[in-house]
Parts: C-alpha cells; structure tokens; sequence
C-alpha cells in the first residue's frame, strides 16, 4: 500500500490583494505580490483495499468516512475534501478510489494566510503524487482555483492556490477568463534576510470567515471610492515589487500602511476596534506600518519594525490575546513524495 505525503506553504499577502477577485480583475486587471513562508498544510494519504473513503482532519476535529464511491455528496463534514476527491474522479479516473486522507495545519484554520487554498492545493498534489497525474504547475493551481471557487462556490481571489503552488516571491497578473501570469521574482537573499529582520507576525486569536468578508467587499465594488482604493491597492502591488527589488524599506513600509487605509475603504468590516488597538500599541513600539494578511477583520497582521526594537515589540505583543509567529520566507511551492 502506498503512503503519499505533502507539504504546502501558506503565504503574506504583500499587496494588491483583493484585485485578484473575477469582479475586479474581469475587468481591469489585478495584480498582486505575495510570498510563500515557512507555515504550511501537511497532508498524509494512504492507499486503502476496503472500498472505504476516510478523511481526517485532526486539527479541526473533523472525522468522515464514506463507502467507495465515483460521487461523495456534500453532508456538512469536510466537504472541501469530498469537492477535490469528486474532480479528481470525474477529471482523471472516471472510477471510485480507496484511501484515507490526513490533514493538519501550521496556523489555526481562518487566519488570512490562505490556508483552504492551500489545504486544496495540498490535497491536489498528494493525488498527482499517487496516481502519476499529468499536471503542471498553472494546471494544479488552475483545478484548486475551480474546486474552491466555482464547485464549492466559495467567494474569493485566486492567489492563494498560485502562491501555495509556485511557492517564493511572486508578482501576479490576473486577467479575465481566468488567465493568470504568475512572474517568480529573484530577490537578492540579503533583502530577504532584511525583510525578515524587519518583519513581525502577529496572530491576532481572532479567526474568521474570509468568504464573509469577500462577500462584503464584492457587493461594495459598484461604489466609486472602494473602486478608486481598489485601483489604489493594484498600484501598491507595482509600487512595492519596485521598492523591493531596491531595498527602499522606507517605501515599502509606507506603501504597507497606505494598502492598509485601502483596504478599510473597500469594506468597513475589515478592520475592528481590537485590531486598531494592536496596530496603534505596534506603532507606538517600533512598527512603521502594518496590516492584516489575507481578507481581514482578524487573523495575522503583520508590521515593519525597526529591528533595533523588534524584541521589545515581541515581548509586548506576547502578552496580549494573540501571540508573535516565527517565520521565514520560503523558495519552494506545494511538493509531494512517495514513502
């Protein structure tokens, strides 16, 4: 019996995010910049001769089991699961299959660093791993895209499933009809180790729906002044990448506070009295600038600090609710392997 494993990066969100949504970017063209990190979804999948399906979710504490079959029907029970093994069937082996599929998180589930993309993307290539599945890089992202957003039906962008699937700093453009560019950038490593010593990530113990907050946003996008912070936000992405390649950390820390006020124009719900209450402690202790990753209104912020008060910071944001994440940015996207 096969055992099949894989690993996938969750990402921050940089900036541009929310012009890689159909409604937006069908339009006008989105663009993005994201970087994978070193928090990621693992999977275990494990091939079975009992004509059962199990799906395992431990740190969600969800459990199915289902008797073999070319259809799972949605029940409520890790449903997202029951979406990629159904496309799978009807895209490649046409017939049922036997396993059990394990997975786990780095980060609590609803925590802005795109973690059901990921999870999609993961459990995407632990089947290609398995059943040789002649599928590439746009391919797999492409599937993960489809399975989330137009077979389950769940509102948001497309680039968790590209990020989790290249892995690495990314400028993307987004067009309609679903084509995507995904453009690998090659930042020196000691502005990336800079960026680092710059960074903090910080939880916020709040979690969310991120579809919740797409929706409100998509329902606001007919407004002209979230449209012009939507066009604002498209403009931070281009800005940033340019101010990266230079090391111009000074910019970057203002094109991340300038995303931030954007952001809230688009949508109210974004932000809320707890998470202006960290940002203004993180900005009266070091921080230049900051803001959440992925949809908003809880989850991971993330602030650009002096490094010479980066500790101090830390210390006080460890006694509040949430807690300071280590991490480090990530050259590698989704992989699987056999055992």
């Amino acid at each position: 019996m096969k055992t099949i494993r894989s690993q996938t990066p969750l990402r921050l969100g940089l900036a541009g995010g929310g012009t890689d949504i159909n409604l937006y970017c069908d339009k006008y063209i989105g663009y993005v910049l994201n970087a994978t990190i070193s928090l990621y979804i693992h999977c275990t999948l494990i091939e079975r001769d009992d004509n059962k399906i199990i799906f395992d979710s431990p740190d969600t504490n969800s459990y199915a089991e289902y008797e073999s079959n070319t259809y799972l029907k949605n029940d409520g029970k890790l449903d997202i699961f029951k979406a990629v093994y159904n496309r799978i069937v009807k895209d490649f082996t046409h017939k049922p299959l036997s396993f059990s599929l394990h997975t786990y998180s780095d980060v609590p589930s609803g925590s802005g660093l795109g973690g059901s993309s990921t999870l999609v993307v993961g459990m995407i290539h632990a089947f290609v791993e398995w059943l040789n599945l002649p599928l590439g890089e746009y391919d797999i992202a492409k599937l993960a895209f489809e399975i989330e957003r137009e077979d389950m039906g769940i509102v948001g962008g497309a680039q968790d499933q590209y990020a989790a699937t290249f892995g690495g700093f990314n400028f993307m453009e987004f067009y309609d009809k679903k084509r995507v560019i995904v453009n690998p950038l090659r930042i020196k490593n000691w502005i990336v180790s800079e960026l680092e010593a710059r960074t903090v990530l910080y939880f916020t113990n709040i979690t969310r729906e991120a579809k919740d907050i797409e929706e409100h946003k998509k329902g606001k996008l007919g407004d002209e002044k979230s449209l012009e912070a939507m066009h604002a936000i498209k403009q931070d992405a281009i800005s940033m990448k340019e101010a990266l390649f230079k090391a111009d950390f000074d910019t970057l820390a203002k094109i991340l506070g300038s995303s931030w006020k954007s952001k809230k124009i688009i949508s109210e719900i974004v932000s809320n009295d707890e998470l202006e209450r960290i940002y203004e402690l993180a900005m009266q202790n070091g921080a230049y600038s900051g803001k959440t990753s992925g949809a908003g209104a809880g989850g991971f912020m993330f602030f650009l600090v002096d490094p010479t008060k980066k500790y101090r910071l830390i210390e006080l944001l460890n006694k509040e609710q949430g807690y300071v994440q280590d991490f480090y940015f990530t050259k590698e996207g989704a992989k699987s392997w056999k055992l």
